[in-house]
């Protein structure tokens, strides 16, 4: 019986684990399709995508090693199917999840409530924009055939922008997102049920509020940097 139980559980957490793989690769098919999303104009390769939201959210739920294999098998497919950057995509887009969703879900394992989220996804952050600056440095030259000071050059006027509006609207976005779709997969017995508290209206309400401003914040230097803010 106990055996039973056991192999019912991880069918479960398989299951979600395939679910959120789908979702995201959903959600970066469709972002490929938005011109928006890609706001360095020097460097367009660099897009924005929100799949980086559901591994995150992924990663509370099940852990961050999950977090790390969705990442894998997301950027795997999109290597196959829609990508034009090959093995060097696959290896940067691995990077850049892991950095943001494996830190955020990491902390939040060892702090497990919404002050362990908010610092999770900060740190996150943080990781993301000075891991991908490093390979940004290293890999890039091989990708766009150019020397490594070349690529010095983009950096604070490309990458650095880039990477940090990029993870700050992901933490936005996963702050917004996370307990409305735990809520619903709990709900659809996919999880257990949560043995947190609900936690305080007054909290959650400044918690909507500064990821709201947050998100904001992120859409309008993303349209300062296509050029599209008068000024």
């Amino acid at each position: 019986m106990e055996n039973k139980t056991s192999s019912s559980v991880k069918t479960r957490r398989l299951a979600v684990m395939a679910m959120l793989a789908a979702i995201s690769f959903a959600v970066l098919l469709l972002a490929h399709l938005v011109p928006f999303f890609s706001f360095i104009p020097a460097l367009p390769f660099l897009k924005y995508d929100p799949k980086d939201v559901i591994i995150a959210m992924g990663g509370f739920l099940l852990g961050p090693l999950e977090a790390l294999a969705i990442s894998i098998v997301v950027s795997l497919i999109e290597m196959l199917t829609i990508s034009t950057t090959g093995p060097i995509g696959l290896l940067m887009n691995v990077l850049s999840t892991a950095a943001f969703a494996c830190t955020a879900a990491a902390v939040y394992r060892k702090k497990h409530d919404m002050g362990g989220a908010i610092l999770g996804l900060a740190l996150g952050v943080v990781c993301m924009t000075v891991v991908m600056l490093l390979w940004n440095w290293l890999i890039t030259p091989l990708y766009m055939h150019v020397p490594r000071a070349v690529i010095v050059t983009y950096m604070l006027p490309g990458f650095l922008p880039f990477n940090l509006v990029k993870a700050a609207a992901n933490m936005a976005l996963t702050l917004l997102l996370y307990k409305p779709i735990s809520k619903a997969l709990r709900n659809a017995h996919l999880l257990p049920p949560s043995k947190g508290g609900s936690g305080s209206g007054k909290f959650s309400a400044g918690l909507i509020i500064f990821s709201v401003v947050l998100l904001i914040s992120c859409i309008l230097v993303a349209l300062a940097l296509l050029g599209l803010l008068g000024g």
